[in-house]
């Protein structure tokens, strides 16, 4: 490990015992060994807070990690005191704790939050000076692009998430992989007089919808970070949202993540699209496999590509100790950490070493939701990006609930977010 904080405080407790002594301000017997010992243990010693969002499983794989950690750096001082915070009130006691140095020494969170906390200043650290080849090499493609803002990197991904198909085997026998053979299999298995759908999914929530939004070729932003919501590509992704749900007729009207729960539950939705979040809701009777979401036929052939959110490890800016803090982080990304992680955490760890064990490779949940991660796209990280999420909620919402034309919903969408940025930008 790097020289720290803490060595340097070592350093100046035994300079100033030594001069002390040399002073003659007490003897040596009234200094016992024992004693000089304890001064340099608490000296030496450095707590690492983290903060972080999760439960029940999660909760207890990064508690089991920590004290891993603790296990294998004996010599090192660090100890680790993880807190749960609760996750509604979690961004905004970061915003507010952290620049004020109230915060932890390191914080887990998505990525779409990083450009807004990079930009407040005194929130994240840089890590640049940490990072070393070894580091980068052990993490999937794509990983650590999500943790860079303005050509620096300000964390360590940790694990990621996206949507994928989930779909009840005692009802489908194969998964469809275009969009067309998807439409032909809802149709076949929806009956509407009893409550029963071949689709189910929260499609006026945007970010389910970005499976289609994205396949289409759309972006949130162009390449110098404006607003690009009502381009031609995003029409043409909810005409096609709009034609499963109007035409076909295969998808349930109030799509909320309750009701889509209750349908594959109760057999009465064959395809679901959802996250790993959604594998722990779902009944143990219920037969279960996850795939690769389908190609877009009318996409000239793209596959829908859904939102990657990547949970990051940051370094709180106010830490006094950051590169004992930076040994966590590399530790926590490791293969030993990632394996308890994944098995017992049932997170989609980072690492890519951790997907040729076989406790991960066999596991039907882990590798299906991994082999999504090819074809799924990164939540932008700009600050802008908390911007849109409101505007596009109440756009995708005139257009299922209120009659709205794609066109017309997503242009009023895309003026809000544009005046809402230039406020921002002028507040820089």
């Amino acid at each position: 490990m790097k020289t720290s904080n803490s060595l340097m405080n070592v350093i100046t407790r035994l300079g100033a015992l030594c001069k002390a002594l040399a002073a003659g301000l007490f003897s040596a017997k009234a200094l016992p060994m024992v004693a000089l010992l304890a001064a340099v243990n608490i000296a030496w010693a450095a707590e690492i807070v983290i903060w972080h969002g999760y439960r029940g499983q999660e909760k207890d794989a990064l508690e089991k990690v920590a004290r891993m950690f603790e296990a294998a750096y004996p010599d090192s001082g660090i100890t680790i005191k993880t807190l749960a915070v609760p996750y509604d009130a979690y961004a905004d006691k970061i915003t507010a704790a952290v620049p004020r140095g109230k915060g932890p020494d390191i914080f887990i969170f998505a990525q779409d939050r990083l450009g807004g906390w990079v930009e407040t200043g005194n929130t994240v650290e840089p890590i640049d000076f940490y990072l070393d080849d070894e580091t980068l090499d052990m993490l999937l493609p794509g990983m650590i692009e999500a943790m860079t803002y303005q050509d620096s990197v300000y964390g360590l991904p940790l694990n990621f998430k996206s949507i994928a198909l989930i779909y009840n085997k005692d009802i489908i026998d194969t998964p469809p992989q275009t969009s067309g053979e998807l439409v032909d299999l809802a149709e076949q298995h929806t009956d509407q007089a009893i409550g029963k759908f071949g689709l189910a999914y929260s499609y006026n929530n945007f970010f389910y919808h970005a499976a289609l939004f994205n396949g289409f070729g759309a972006a949130v932003f162009d390449a110098d970070g404006n607003p690009t919501l009502a381009s031609p590509e995003a029409v043409d992704s909810l005409d096609l949202m709009m034609e499963w749900y109007k035409q076909d007729g295969v998808l349930p009207a109030e799509p909320s993540s309750a009701l889509v729960n209750s349908l594959f539950n109760s057999g009465k939705a064959a395809i679901v699209f959802d996250g790993p979040w959604f594998i722990g809701e779902v009944a143990d009777s219920v037969n279960y496999g996850i795939a690769v979401l389908p190609t877009l036929d009318e996409a000239d052939g793209a596959p829908m590509r859904p939102w990657l959110t990547i949970e990051g490890a940051y370094i709180s800016a106010g830490s006094q100790h950051k590169e004992d803090s930076y040994e966590v982080l590399k530790y926590l990304v490791g293969i030993n950490a990632g394996e308890v992680l994944a098995v017992e955490g049932r997170q989609l760890h980072t690492n890519t070493a951790v997907y040729d064990l076989a406790a991960v490779a066999d596991d039907p949940v882990l590798a299906g939701f991994r082999k999504q991660l090819d074809t799924a796209v990164a939540m932008p990280n700009l600050a802008e990006m908390t911007l849109v999420w409101s505007p596009v909620t109440t756009a995708m919402n005139t257009i299922v609930k209120g009659g709205a034309t794609p066109t017309d919903a997503m242009q009023r969408a895309q003026e809000s977010v544009e005046k809402d940025i230039a406020a921002l930008r002028k507040g820089r």
